[in-house]
C-alpha cells in the first residue's frame, strides 16, 4: 500500500492551489483523502514558509465540504497559511453497521481512539495527531509544520478543542465553530463514545472539552467560539455554556461569540471565517 501521498485534484484559487491528496493510512488501515490549501508563494528570495492551519469537518462531512463552501482560502492567501482539510473517518473497511446512521461510524469519527474491537480503525486522534502531521512534514517541505493552530465546526470543533487541550505543545492556538463542548452531555455524545470506548464514562472524559479544561493550567491564547443563537442544536447537543463555565472556573481564556440569527450551516461559517484565520494568523506569527 501506498503511503506516500498522490495528487488527484488541484484548482488555482486567490493565488495559491487547493490540491487534493490520497494516501494509504496505517493508522487506519485504509485510503485517505485530504486539501491542502497552499497560499501564494512569498516573492523570491523570502526565507519565510507557509506555517500550518488543520480544520476538522463535522458530521457527515468529508475532507471536501470545508474547502469548496467556507471560502477561507481569501484570508489564508492573505496572511500565508496552509490549511489542511482531512476526512472524518476511515472509509471502506465494510464494517457492519458503519452507514447505519448519519451520527455515528463512516463520517462520524469524532476525533477520538476507539477502544471497542469492533471499531478499532476508527483512530482519527492519532491520524490527526501523529500520522498526518508526520506525513505532511516528510512530503511537503514547503510547509512549516513545526508551527501549527487547529480548528473546526460541530464534531470537527469538539475534536479541535480537545486535542488542543491534549496538545498544548503541538498547537499555537484553537477556535471552534458551534463545536460540542460536553459530549458526554449530550445524545450525539453519547451514543458515540458509548459505541467507540464502552461504558467506561471516565474514558469519556478524555474526549471531553468540558472535562480536560479542569486539567489544563497553562493555556495562554484565547480560545475563540463562534455559536448561532438560531442553531437548532445548541441547546440539546452543543452546550457552549458548559464549556465556557469550566473555562472561567479554571481560569482558561475564552471569548464565546454568540452570533443572533445564525444556524449551524456553512453560511454561519463563511460570515466569520476571516476572524478565525486571523485568530490564528496572530498566534503563529507570535
Amino acid at each position: 500500500m501506498e503511503t506516500k501521498p498522490s495528487e488527484i485534484s488541484s484548482s488555482k484559487m486567490f493565488g495559491g492551489y487547493n490540491r487534493r491528496y490520497k494516501h494509504f493510512s496505517p493508522t487506519l488501515g485504509c485510503s485517505m483523502n485530504f486539501h491542502i490549501y497552499f497560499p501564494p508563494s512569498p516573492p523570491s528570495p523570502s526565507p519565510k514558509f507557509p506555517q500550518v492551519l488543520y480544520w476538522l469537518s463535522g458530521l457527515t462531512c468529508t475532507d471536501e465540504n470545508f474547502i469548496v463552501k467556507s471560502g477561507a482560502q481569501r484570508a489564508a492567501s492573505k496572511e500565508g497559511i496552509a490549511l489542511i482539510a482531512p476526512d472524518t473517518s476511515p472509509r471502506g473497511l465494510n464494517v457492519e453497521g458503519e452507514a447505519d446512521s448519519w451520527d455515528f461510524g463512516v463520517g462520524a469519527g469524532f476525533y477520538l481512539n476507539a477502544t471497542q474491537e469492533k471499531w478499532k480503525n476508527w483512530r482519527m486522534y492519532d491520524y490527526i495527531v501523529k500520522e498526518l502531521p508526520n506525513l505532511l512534514a516528510e512530503n511537503f517541505p514547503q510547509l512549516d509544520t513545526a508551527k501549527a493552530s487547529i480548528f473546526g465546526h460541530s464534531m470537527g470543533g469538539h475534536g479541535a478543542l480537545t486535542i488542543y487541550l491534549k496538545n498544548l505543545d503541538k498547537y499555537k492556538s484553537v477556535s471552534a465553530f458551534a463545536p460540542i463542548g460536553n459530549p458526554i452531555n449530550c445524545p450525539w455524545g453519547q451514543k458515540a463514545f458509548t459505541n467507540y470506548l464502552g461504558e467506561n464514562k471516565a474514558d469519556w472524559e478524555e474526549y471531553d472539552a468540558t472535562c480536560l479544561v479542569a486539567k489544563c493550567h497553562d493555556v495562554s491564547a484565547t480560545i475563540l467560539i463562534d455559536q448561532g443563537e438560531d442553531d437548532k442544536f445548541l441547546h440539546n447537543q452543543l452546550l457552549p455554556d458548559k464549556f465556557s463555565e469550566a473555562c472561567k472556573k479554571h481560569g482558561v481564556p475564552v471569548l464565546v461569540r454568540l452570533q443572533p440569527g445564525y444556524d449551524h450551516s456553512f453560511f454561519f461559517i463563511a460570515t466569520f471565517i476571516d476572524d478565525h484565520i486571523l485568530h490564528h494568523a496572530q498566534a503563529l506569527n507570535l
